[in-house]
């Protein structure tokens, strides 16, 4: 059963009939940032944290690094009602894959089978956008991910926007946030954009050499950055998770299992592309 070839076909299927039921025009929509909260918090030294559900807790979720992300995690719980199978941390990642994908970004490749914690790690494992970029290194390192690991990811910023009342930080980092592109790197290089958002972590990926380079390369090519963002966003979405072999040495219960799973993956992410239009449509209503 190879997982990782079956689950993007159907997200691709998704996209097209989503993109058939809701015009998306040009709103403002998150990208359902459950995925990085939950997963960022992994250490690989201790081997704590990571895409495990945990960021479900109050006692998580109220961290000053999520502030707002209750209403993400909301969004998300008519569709763990209905597909119970899935675990908590599969399905703020799957999510997280669904709106890249529905946005007009790359596929990135899913694998379920991760398993929920009620342990939530201490606070501060999160990178604070005030800071520089031996913050960023501190942070990324520490989760076992690398310098283009960190631009790439960066560039998941052409999605959504900040809000004051959340981040203490207001408005959009690309003219057009609900489309996945590589134009966050477009106007990084830019400089100050009148009306466009650039915090000091976006700011370090221009003043630090070995950034800037990715920086560069991902403004002049869609393609690299593209694949270089779902290989960094896979890595991501694994962190403290080892997929389970689907080869010849697995075990008839592991092969049963996966295909459940795997049941379960294609289920949700149809409720979600669902939510996700939903959400676009409510929000297409209220703006006019």
């Amino acid at each position: 059963i190879c997982l990782p070839v079956f689950l993007p076909v159907w997200l691709r299927f998704v996209c097209l009939l989503e993109s058939y039921a809701f015009p998306l025009g040009r709103l403002s929509f998150s990208g359902l940032p459950c995925r990085w909260h939950d997963a960022g918090t992994y250490d690989v030294n201790t081997r704590t944290g990571g895409a495990n559900g945990s960021i479900r807790y109050e006692e998580e979720y109220t961290h000053g690094s999520n502030a707002g992300l209750k209403i993400a995690i909301d969004l998300l719980e008519p569709i763990k009602a209905k597909h119970p199978k899935i675990t908590y941390a599969d399905l703020h990642q799957l999510a997280g894959v669904v709106a890249v994908e529905v946005t007009g970004g790359p596929t990135v490749e899913f694998i379920p089978g991760r398993r929920d914690s009620s342990v939530c790690p201490r606070e501060g494992r999160l990178p604070d956008a005030k800071k520089g970029a031996p913050h960023l290194r501190d942070i990324f390192y520490r989760m076992g991910l690398t310098d283009k690991d960190i631009v790439a990811l960066s560039g998941g910023h052409s999605l959504g926007k900040a809000h004051p009342e959340r981040s203490g930080f207001d408005g959009a980092w690309t003219r057009d946030p609900l489309k996945f592109d590589n134009s966050y790197f477009l106007e990084l290089l830019k400089g100050e954009s009148e009306g466009l958002l650039k915090l000091p972590t976006d700011k370090a990926l221009l003043d630090d050499p070995e950034f800037r380079r990715y920086v560069e390369l991902y403004a002049k090519d869609e393609d690299v950055f593209f694949k270089d963002y779902a290989e960094s966003h896979k890595k991501l979405s694994e962190l403290g998770f080892t997929p389970r072999s689907s080869g010849p040495a697995s075990t008839k219960s592991d092969v049963s299992t996966a295909v459940v799973l795997a049941q379960s993956a294609v289920g949700v992410a149809v409720a979600a592309a669902v939510v996700i239009a939903g959400y676009l449509y409510e929000a297409s209503k209220r703006s006019k």
